[in-house]
């Protein structure tokens, strides 16, 4: 509902007279608009041109060009998104200004699978200047993101036509774009390969190799070949940097428990390295994980004062998913916002599906409204989770309206689905 009274008055103003007053406008707010149409292209694109039509001074910048065809990617647009790149090419100084928009181009084409729009966009990329190693790089991170690792491999290493492997020799960035691939597809048998093909290959492994392999490690239950893993690379001399830290910090929690992986913590301090609120989060899920809350609102008050580590919105989401208090859930989504961490929107469906398994569809209520308040417009997920929530507490007719609502919206509704396979809420007609 927001989001169609946003679009409704935004193209009312448009039209009006009154569009020719304007407001200072800078690429924040630019920005923050943008992110209130993030389910809206048309209203995005349309207030996109707004911003820099005359009289305003505003002239987009890169961020703001990137986020618009995120939108317009995000929606499948994707004719429009190579359009409104290749019209804003002259506007910038240099190609590379051009490089955030085609990181959202290829992340949101590799999202779809379309491999050959990917290879599309770089050969627009390349049209506009920029053949090089640093976008050709951005297309692979863009395939091995989504899955499409054996797709980024051929590329890279075994491709012929078009031949990438020879005009961008792979390198240990590409070596290591490609496990972190194999790693985020989970496939572990894969990476122990590929790690093992690394040496073979004659690539010299860095820090951020033995992060990602050790990662891999602990994420396939093997937390204490990682801890080994760890200690051969300080043999090494490797120095360790503070993403090696997190993630054996992460690995020592899993295999023998939190208290160890504040030793290590401690072991970082004193080496000199800064923790992080990667640091932060690891070392509060452990704790959540464990059920000890007041260990884990200690470690995060800790952290702020020594070391300036401000939770974030992970941070809050590991106590959201863990507390087992309704009335803490709700203080804590309360200090979450006075404190100017601005919720996700999967933090209100966090809570949306917590509060409506255990029952309680009045903070349910609250949290959509307050989603709503806060500018945030509800997806196809968000509104999944609500139908649910009222599904399994027996607001059928009010799940109905809900269904409605989403469908005009041109959202795609999720079968809801009983444990005797039924569904409870067919689609609408």
């Amino acid at each position: 509902m927001l989001l169609r009274r946003l679009s409704f008055h935004l193209r009312r103003y448009l039209s009006s007279s009154a569009a020719s007053i304007r407001l200072p406008l800078d690429p924040d707010t630019v920005l923050r608009t943008l992110s209130l149409y993030s389910n809206d292209w048309q209203s995005a694109l349309e207030f996109f041109h707004y911003a820099s039509s005359p009289p305003s001074n505003f002239h987009h910048t890169p961020s703001t060009l990137s986020s618009t065809i995120d939108i317009l990617g995000k929606h499948r647009e994707f004719d429009q998104s190579r359009s409104l790149i290749s019209s804003y090419a002259s506007s910038f100084p240099s190609p590379s200004h051009l490089l955030p928009s085609f990181r959202s181009l290829f992340n949101r084409l590799a999202a779809a699978h379309l491999i050959s729009d990917v290879l599309g966009a770089f050969d627009l990329a390349s049209n506009l200047g920029l053949r090089d190693r640093s976008t050709f790089h951005l297309m692979i991170d863009a395939l091995c993101d989504h899955g499409l690792v054996s797709e980024a491999e051929n590329l890279c290493l075994r491709s012929e036509s078009p031949p990438f492997s020879s005009l961008f020799p792979p390198d240990i960035k590409t070596y290591n774009m490609l496990l972190r691939g194999w790693v985020k597809l989970r496939a572990f048998g894969r990476c122990r390969d590929f790690w093992h093909e690394m040496d073979r290959d004659g690539i010299e492994k860095d820090i951020h190799s033995y992060s990602i392999y050790m990662n891999a490690l602990s994420k396939g239950g093997k937390p204490w070949k990682a801890l080994k893993l760890f200690k051969q690379m300080q043999q090494k001399n490797i120095e360790p940097d503070i993403v090696a830290y997190n993630t054996v910090i992460h690995a020592t929690g899993y295999s023998k428990g939190v208290d160890s992986s504040i030793q290590l913590y401690q072991e970082m301090v004193d080496a000199g390295v800064e923790p992080n609120t990667a640091t932060l989060n690891t070392i509060v899920k452990l704790f959540c994980v464990e059920g000890r809350f007041k260990e884990a609102y200690c470690i995060v008050s800790r952290m702020r004062r020594k070391h300036g580590c401000e939770p974030d919105v992970l941070t809050y989401h590991f106590f959201f998913q863990y507390l087992t208090r309704p009335q803490e859930i709700i203080s804590l989504f309360e200090q979450m916002v006075q404190s100017g961490c601005r919720p996700r929107m999967d933090t209100y469906i966090i809570l949306i599906k917590k509060f409506g398994r255990w029952g309680f569809m009045k903070p349910v209520f609250d949290i959509w409204s307050k989603m709503e308040k806060h500018g945030c417009s509800p997806d196809a997920s968000a509104y999944n989770a609500i139908i649910n929530a009222l599904l399994q507490n027996g607001m059928v007719d009010m799940a109905r309206e809900y269904d409605k609502e989403m469908v005009t919206k041109g959202l795609s509704a999720k079968p809801i689905i009983q444990s005797n396979g039924a569904n409870k809420l067919n689609p609408l007609p």
